[in-house]
């Protein structure tokens, strides 16, 4: 038996402190959780910080823990069910992690919204996961459980066996993360490398026979019933919903998602495009990336008053065997505290949840799909067809 249900890595970070105080206000009575990470000194003042906020947390565990010392790593994923991690960037740090879990059958979940990390270790690391009984979920903050469940609970909305489209628009009001900021960055750096790496994926990772998903990328266009303006969004999350698409015969014979990020008016989306195309343009020379990757360097966020006053909404539009459908999810603060509740939540889930027998490399509509959606309207989050 495990020491562990849950142990939380990379706790001291400005997401993984919200992760941790989340933990100390919400896990369940008998949870058996530790904290991991590289200093010491700063995992013991974190402690006293929860112990603030239950003081039955001054004797939490501490595990000591580094990125660069996979064996360190080996024995934190030997001693729990469930590991959540904020260390990132994942595809510099994550892959160590990664492969401890898969090789002890232990439980995984993380922040990163990298598709070349998720389809590298898929190449990696699912066979040997899928061997071993880990569950290896990637995406389980604002990229991509939103987008994820909500396409998942649109889904269940439509008819069975018949073709289905599903179409997402995001919108937010909140800034950005500093890891969120740096993801973009990177990807946009590592174009090809990405691009490689989804192609090896696509070879290896079989289709579901007899079934087509498709994540088409869309056009701009008004969004029907709002008057809103909407561009396709290239983030990770409808890849993230094809996988759950082809795990599942309830997404349909024939299932399309697109991905749009929403805005009430054009010269908003004006600026927006303009400015993710400066992004673009500037992440192809080293000396820029550095310069901008300082500007919001993760570990740094927005006072928790900045934070009280952010949201998140994603309506979904769905429509298959002559019927549609307008679904909701909403939130509060995307870019910390949802998604530190969101990842908190996910490992509880693993850890506790009478959950279907997967194993591998799975989204979180495959791993938790009901189960966490329940989790996270009982946390506040909202689910609703419209």
């Amino acid at each position: 038996m495990a020491d562990y249900d849950v142990v939380l890595f990379g706790a001291t970070g400005f997401t993984g402190t919200l992760t941790a105080e989340y933990l100390a206000r919400n896990a369940p009575a008998g949870c058996r959780w530790a904290l991991a990470g590289r200093n010491r000194g700063k995992l013991e003042r974190l402690r006293g910080k929860l112990a603030a906020i239950d003081d039955r947390l001054a004797t939490l565990p501490l595990l000591t823990a580094d990125s660069a010392d996979p064996e360190s790593l080996r024995a934190v994923a030997a001693a729990t069910k469930v590991v959540a991690t904020t260390v990132g960037p994942y595809l510099q740090y994550g892959e160590p992690l990664v492969a401890a879990c898969a090789a002890e059958g232990t439980g995984y979940v993380d922040l990163t919204g990298e598709p070349e990390f998720v389809d590298r270790m898929y190449l990696a690391h699912h066979a040997k996961a899928t061997e071993t009984g880990a569950r290896l979920v990637h995406c389980c903050g604002f990229d991509s459980i939103p987008h994820d469940l909500g396409a998942w609970f649109t889904v269940r909305q439509l008819p069975e066996g018949v073709p289905l489209q599903v179409d997402g628009y995001v919108r937010v009001g909140a800034l950005p993360s500093g890891g969120t900021f740096l993801t973009a960055l990177n990807a946009f750096a590592r174009q090809t490398e990405a691009n490689r790496a989804a192609k090896e994926r696509a070879a290896a990772d079989p289709a579901p026979a007899g079934r087509i998903v498709r994540t088409a990328l869309g056009g701009p266009h008004r969004v029907p019933g709002t008057g809103q303006w909407a561009v396709p969004l290239p983030t990770i999350d409808p890849q993230v919903v094809g996988h759950s698409a082809r795990a599942s015969a309830r997404y349909g014979p024939d299932f399309r998602y697109r991905h749009f990020a929403a805005f009430e008016r054009l010269p908003s989306l004006a600026g927006a495009a303009a400015g993710m195309g400066a992004l673009f343009a500037a992440a192809q020379l080293a000396p820029a990336r550095e310069g901008l990757s300082k500007l919001l360097a993760p570990g740094r966020g927005p006072s928790p008053e900045r934070r009280a006053r952010s949201w998140f909404s994603v309506r979904f539009t769905g429509a298959g065997g002559g019927e549609q459908v307008t679904t909701e999810v909403s939130g509060g603060d995307p870019g910390y505290d949802e998604t530190a509740k969101m990842l908190a939540e996910s490992a509880l889930c693993l850890a506790f949840d009478d959950l279907p027998p997967t194993a591998g490399q799975v989204t979180t509509a495959t791993a938790m799909g009901d189960a966490l959606i329940e989790r996270l309207t009982r946390a506040g989050m909202t689910f609703r067809t419209l």
